[in-house]
């Protein structure tokens, strides 16, 4: 997962302003001692408030805070590194930053070399007192492609997450200078509040106060992001917090984690370490949820669907193989439709609470490596999400739950403001034998989702 921006361990949602050296660090220690880093969480993002409030050098530089950071920042990447983790920070597109600290609108060559200086990894870019450069998207594309040429202008392969709140239709030109790039305005750890920001009707779609036009699928090597992860907050049900993560997996949003994972209650942990979720949003094909009907999301080439619940009562839900494959044939002439699928339930296992606490509550790193092992938890650094799946690792794929023939009908029972996620398996008809992709293939196409980030 170290190819794509994956999995993040962010400070904003818990933190703000309150960020530290020592807390970069003993997050970094939580990732790999929960076993969340060989699950493919290798970023730890420090976001704003980093610098000194005095702003720039007399040379033009940014100057970390000495009382936040009194080994430089240099050494936190060193430690990171060392620890088989990557670094990533934070920065704005504007005068300032969002946090009212110097920034680099204006200053992206010096910027992006101090970036380079301190080995940072990814680079979060927001878009706070953007001095007016905004309104269409050739003003906000320009403003954010300085950066972006600024940054491989240094040699350095620095991951880009474009950070406009879908402003400017940037689903329209983030990829073609960014990793990854914002398509709504900020998160907030509630599931029912109401957002003027939120993706437009597509029957309003002409209404000039729908400012961000909410996901479309794209290809690999680009990443919608929907913002960070709110799980383990404390605002949501845990049912809600399971939809949230289902969601962002199948968008293939990038994975940051918002909370103090350093006292994360073990049902928090049990959602984001679930890999048959994360193996969802890592697999090899990169390609984003398409919605096919209005009240079912679906993956029709991942073979996978999730039924999202956002109403007051409790549903059932149906979806035809039909419309599951219809980009492959309207109407049910897709060659899909006349196989029969077998129906495997990713939340079906997943960690009990009881080992999660004791993971939690365990004394040292060692203490938790022989739980998971104990637990046979999936290790994605060992194997990686695209292998696994194509081997079938049954840790993967879960509880089989039932079958739909050719033609068929899913039916599924969804709680009110809750997803239920699914994969399907083609069965093998008499005489016919599979042929998934070798290992070889497999690496080649990391290889190249790689060369695309």
């Amino acid at each position: 997962m170290g190819w794509t921006l994956g999995n993040l361990k962010n400070n904003w949602n818990s933190f703000g302003c309150d960020v530290s050296e020592h807390l970069l660090l003993s997050t970094s220690e939580q990732l790999v001692s929960l076993g969340l880093r060989d699950l493919g969480y290798q970023y730890v993002v420090l976001d704003d408030c980093w610098q000194q409030e005095s702003g720039r050098d007399k040379h033009g530089k940014l100057q970390p805070d000495p009382g936040k950071f009194p080994n430089g920042l240099r050494s936190i990447l060193d430690r990171l590194h060392d620890q088989g983790l990557k670094f990533g920070m934070y920065s704005s597109a504007g005068e300032i930053t969002c946090a009212r600290f110097a920034g680099p609108l204006d200053h992206e060559t010096d910027d992006a070399e101090s970036f380079v200086s301190w080995g940072v990894d990814m680079l979060k870019y927001d878009s706070c007192y953007h001095m007016g450069r905004i309104g269409t998207p050739l003003i906000s594309f320009n403003r954010f492609k300085t950066m972006s040429d600024a940054l491989k202008a240094t040699g350095r392969n620095i991951l880009l997450n474009l950070c406009n709140w879908g402003e400017d239709f940037v689903h329209t030109w983030g990829m073609s200078i960014a990793n990854s790039w914002r398509i709504s305005g900020d998160i907030y750890d509630s599931f029912t509040r109401p957002d003027d920001l939120c993706g437009c009707h597509p029957n309003v779609l002409s209404d000039p106060y729908c400012i961000a036009r909410g996901p479309i699928a794209r290809i690999p090597g680009g990443w919608q992001d929907a913002d960070m992860l709110a799980v383990g907050l404390g605002g949501m049900t845990d049912e809600e917090y399971r939809a949230h993560f289902a969601l962002w997996a199948a968008l293939k949003s990038p994975l940051f984690l918002g909370n103090d994972i350093r006292s994360m209650p073990p049902s928090a942990l049990t959602i984001v370490n679930n890999p048959d979720i994360l193996a969802l949003s890592q697999d090899p094909h990169g390609r984003s949820i398409t919605r096919v009907r209005r009240d079912t999301e679906n993956i029709p080439r991942g073979r996978a669907v999730v039924f999202l619940n956002a109403g007051g009562a409790d549903l059932d839900m149906t979806c035809s193989l039909a419309e599951l494959f219809t980009a492959f044939g309207p109407g049910g002439a897709a060659p899909h439709v006349r196989s029969d699928w077998a129906v495997h339930d990713l939340w079906a296992h997943r960690m009990p609470e009881a080992t999660a606490a004791a993971i939690l509550a365990a004394a040292t790193a060692d203490e938790r490596a022989a739980l998971l092992k104990k637990a046979d938890w999936y290790n994605a650094t060992e194997t990686p999400y695209a292998v696994g799946l194509r081997n079938e690792d049954p840790r993967l794929f879960r509880e089989k739950i039932g079958v739909v023939e050719a033609g068929g009908v899913l039916r599924v029972s969804v709680k009110s403001h809750a997803a239920r996620v699914f994969r399907l398996r083609r069965i093998a008809k008499a005489g016919e034998k599979l042929k998934p992709k070798s290992i070889d293939r497999v690496a080649k196409d990391e290889l190249q989702r790689n060369k695309a980030c």
